[in-house]
């Protein structure tokens, strides 16, 4: 019986495919896909200032109440303005990380550093974001280091949370743009110099523009990964992110929390079409 199963689905290689596939994607429907629609649906809900139940009738008074209430458009701005800040922040850092290991580095070395870059990602997420607590504290390893210049570190605020933010979304800034300047052949660059191009010129024109899709395609990890962050804000400053507004929240009301949680939702969609229309897909 098996055997002519077998036999049967050998010549039919897509229904083998869809087979092989249906589990995983089943599962992505259900608990991902499912669990957007659980959300926006939520979202239309309100609850009853009454009886603190919620009431399933669709309304768009969440929307409302985060479309002018002051508060919520602060917090978007800033989680926004924030997620681009660490964005820019990464692409600056990472470009010469992955130009040195892509153009100069020989196989040894970049061997070293890629275990190097991803070596971080091995530890736990919550253990780094305290170890930078640890290290922003009053009476931390950078305050020591900074004291005998009568210098002083950031502590937590602000300050504090676009560096950690930085650092731990680094490494995936920089494995996109090392993928995507490994791909360009020396030959262009050769071109370039042989028709008389500086290197200033040649990075300009040449190379920057066939790494874009790469840098684009690491940005969508920082930005949407700062976008929805919360447990650094929270230990590492007192600033209110959308991530810390929704988790507030969910226990006291939760239409609120999923009409809210559904504003980043919206600008990672406008931004995946933008990075799409800049081919950023085609780097990763």
């Amino acid at each position: 019986m098996l055997r002519r199963l077998a036999a049967w689905l050998y010549r039919y290689p897509r229904l083998q495919l869809g087979l092989l596939l249906s589990a995983p994607l089943g599962w992505l429907v259900l608990a991902y896909l499912g669990s957007l629609a659980l959300l926006f649906v939520s979202a239309f809900w309100k609850l009853d200032a009454f009886s603190g139940n919620i009431v399933t009738e669709p309304t768009l008074d969440n929307f409302k109440k985060i479309a002018t209430g002051d508060v919520y458009r602060t917090v978007a701005i800033r989680t926004v303005g924030f997620a681009l800040i660490v964005t820019i922040t990464d692409i600056l850092l990472a470009f010469p990380i992955a130009y040195y290991m892509a153009r100069f580095a020989s196989a040894r070395t970049r061997g070293i550093m890629i275990v190097s870059i991803l070596l971080p990602l091995w530890s736990g997420y919550v253990v780094k974001v305290y170890a930078w607590r640890l290290i922003l504290s009053e009476g931390g390893i950078l305050n020591w280091l900074l004291e005998p210049l009568g210098l002083k570190g950031p502590g937590y605020g602000e300050v504090a949370v676009w560096l950690v933010f930085s650092y731990l979304w680094l490494p995936y800034m920089i494995i996109p743009i090392y993928a995507g300047l490994e791909r360009i052949p020396s030959s262009l660059l050769e071109a370039s110099s042989d028709l008389g191009g500086r290197p200033r010129t040649t990075f300009r024109r040449v190379i920057l523009p066939l790494a874009l899709p790469a840098v684009v395609a690491g940005s969508i990890f920082t930005f949407s990964l700062t976008l929805g962050d919360y447990i650094t804000p929270t230990l590492v400053s007192g600033t209110q992110f959308i991530g810390n507004v929704v988790y507030s929240n969910v226990s006291v009301n939760q239409p609120l929390a999923a009409a809210y949680a559904i504003v980043p939702v919206a600008i990672m969609i406008a931004y995946l079409l933008i990075a799409r229309r800049l081919g950023a897909f085609e780097a990763l």
